[in-house]
């Protein structure tokens, strides 16, 4: 009979969570219910949506949430339903409408701040509120250039628990402000769509104990990562360039000029925060790389990758390869070691689980966090 090895957890191990927490789709349910729908969700870079009657729907959790600019210039949040018969009021994942969203059943129509405005025989209906049946409405805020939503009846502090994670990593929130990302232009937007559990992906970027395996250019720019301690195993701590490197490039070679506000301090590192339970911000001093990760299934997770420059790089027209090469092999990198990971996760190898070295211990907190939001 072939026994399952238990994950020791002792001395220099540290166990991970079971194998099944990558494959249970009941896992996956109650990750959609506990974390994805209760929590601020990064959905839509802002500009996306330029002008009013621009739209984006967006995945999270279960839930298909429609984010448009209404009339005023605000960006607005509704769950895509329509309040008639519940049929998905945009079927698409990006578009425009002039003045209103309207049902493609019933015709039932909402302005874009959510209020029904018109449908067949509503005249006939002096009963019905319009305010009462609008479009339900979900909780929003603008930080780093981006809209946040949460679906949760009664959010959690934004400042707590978005915010807040920058400032635990960095140590205040004005490291991150420095670079100014709200006000940056995006460069160029990569999406992948990997065959892996969203956690796989966490824990991948969390740590550093693969890079010298598997991130060659990286390391070439990173040196210090070939000791295998992430940039985000201390608070505060940025990862320097190397000393021939001249920038964030993919051979090391000169990037574009440092964005204004950057400190001195923070000159020729790297700064990674990861932000729970889906959102990545990667800072060097003349752009910012944000990950936003979609969960679509216990094994698939869309990631969408955005570089973000100073608006004048952008308008320039100036060749961004080398910049965005770097991070897009990493990625790539990255994914790929998730979804070789992925099939294990179902294996009776890895029933109880795997085992984290010192330089990954962190990662065991972000464990607990999550089997805190399960319990």
């Amino acid at each position: 009979m072939t026994t399952t090895p238990e994950a020791p957890s002792t001395g220099s191990l540290m166990s991970t969570l079971p194998g099944h927490f990558y494959t249970d789709p009941e896992i996956f349910r109650q990750e959609q219910e506990r974390v994805f729908e209760s929590l601020w969700f990064c959905a839509v870079r802002s500009a996306d949506l330029g002008k009013p009657g621009a739209f984006r729907t967006v995945q999270i959790g279960r839930e298909s949430v429609l984010i448009t600019r209404s009339r005023s210039g605000e960006l607005r949040a509704f769950l895509n339903i329509c309040r008639h018969r519940g049929a998905r009021l945009c079927t698409e994942e990006a578009g425009e409408v002039r003045r209103a969203l309207q049902c493609p059943y019933h015709a039932w129509t909402y302005d874009l701040d959510g209020k029904l405005v018109a449908a067949p025989n509503l005249t006939k209906m002096p009963d019905v509120d319009r305010a009462d049946y609008g479009l339900v409405k979900v909780a929003l805020r603008e930080w780093l250039g981006y809209a946040w939503v949460c679906l949760a009846d009664e959010p959690p502090s934004f400042e707590e628990t978005v915010i807040g994670s920058a400032v635990e990593r960095l140590g205040d929130a004005a490291s991150i402000e420095r670079y100014g990302t709200d006000g940056l232009a995006l460069g160029k937007r990569v999406t992948y769509d990997v065959r892996a559990n969203w956690k796989l992906i966490v824990e991948n970027f969390m740590e550093c104990y693969h890079c010298a395996t598997i991130h060659p250019e990286l390391t070439e720019v990173l040196p210090e990562f070939t000791d295998g301690f992430a940039a985000q195993y201390y608070v505060g701590h940025g990862a320097s360039f190397g000393d021939e490197v001249s920038g964030f490039t993919v051979d090391g070679s000169a990037g574009f000029d440092r964005l204004p506000e950057v400190a001195e301090d923070q000159d020729r590192r790297y700064y990674a925060i990861t932000i729970k339970p889906a959102v990545f911000v990667n800072l060097v001093p003349d752009h910012v790389i944000l990950h936003r990760m979609f969960p679509l299934a216990e094994d698939r997770t869309v990631v969408e990758c955005d570089w973000l420059y100073a608006p004048e790089v952008v308008a320039s027209g100036v060749d961004l390869a080398k910049s965005v090469e770097l991070f897009h092999r990493v990625n790539e990198q990255d994914f790929e070691a998730c979804e070789r990971t992925q099939p294990a996760m179902a294996s009776r190898a890895y029933r109880g689980g795997g085992v984290l070295v010192p330089t990954e211990h962190h990662i065991g907190l972000f464990h607990q966090w999550l089997t805190e939001r399960l319990a």
